[in-house]
């Protein structure tokens, strides 16, 4: 069986459609479905089409709930400029889907017991673990899994961790590590294998520009999706 893991999604639906064409038989969303991006309906109806197992993500819980999202303060006010977005596309219907979502589930695959999450165990939305092999040690302490999936950080990562493997996708919407490329993972007959897909960054920068967004906003959104690289963005508003 061939899965497909995406997270951290934001909206950018060029790049999902790229990577949506790649063979899979099913998909996984560890979150972030919405947040920064210009079409983040396209993208949640896709995930939901395709039948995705989703777990809630920070940008996920803010849209729906009305609250902070909580994100590093540089990029909060970057969220509440593209929040709008969200709102006037989605229905309630889609707001009260996102507003259901677990931050945290388990499924089985292929003979493999997964936790998907968005952030970190101890805290599902919000908690911030980087690729630390001895703090994800510790935190997946006591967990019964085989395979952990998370999100959140934008940073590709896979650790093997005893009997467990810890997996970050990236972000597929919006990578921070230096690689514009969109990010994902695949479960093949439930091995993990981290991947990249080229898209056309310039039709989301195109989306945001026609989204109405602020002009500082527009700036560093799409510096950061050409560049992949968070020094990329404009110093100041």
């Amino acid at each position: 069986m061939r899965v497909l893991v995406v997270s951290d999604v934001h909206g950018n639906w060029p790049a999902l459609e790229a990577v949506a064409a790649v063979p899979h038989d099913a998909v996984l969303c560890l979150g972030d479905v919405v947040g920064y991006g210009p079409q983040p309906a396209e993208c949640l109806r896709w995930l939901r089409s395709s039948g995705a197992a989703m777990a809630q993500g920070n940008h996920d819980r803010s849209l729906a709930d009305g609250v902070p999202p909580r994100c590093r303060p540089d990029f909060e006010w970057l969220a509440a400029a593209t929040r709008q977005v969200a709102r006037r596309q989605l229905t309630e219907e889609e707001t009260a889907f996102l507003r259901a979502l677990p931050p945290k589930r388990e499924v089985a695959l292929d003979g493999r017991r997964l936790v998907l999450l968005h952030a970190a165990p101890a805290d599902p939305l919000y908690g911030y673990l980087g690729p630390d092999p001895e703090a994800w040690r510790e935190a997946v302490t006591g967990i019964q899994a085989d395979l952990v999936l998370v999100g959140h950080t934008h940073l590709q990562f896979h650790l093997r961790l005893g009997s467990v493997d810890v997996v970050n996708p990236g972000s597929l919407g919006q990578p921070k590590d230096g690689d514009p490329r969109a990010a994902y993972a695949i479960l093949e007959d439930g091995v993990p294998r981290l991947e990249r897909s080229s898209y056309p960054v310039e039709r989301t920068a195109e989306a945001l520009a026609a989204a109405g967004i602020a002009p500082a906003a527009l700036t560093a959104l799409t510096a950061l999706l050409r560049t992949g690289r968070l020094d990329a963005l404009p110093r100041g508003r």
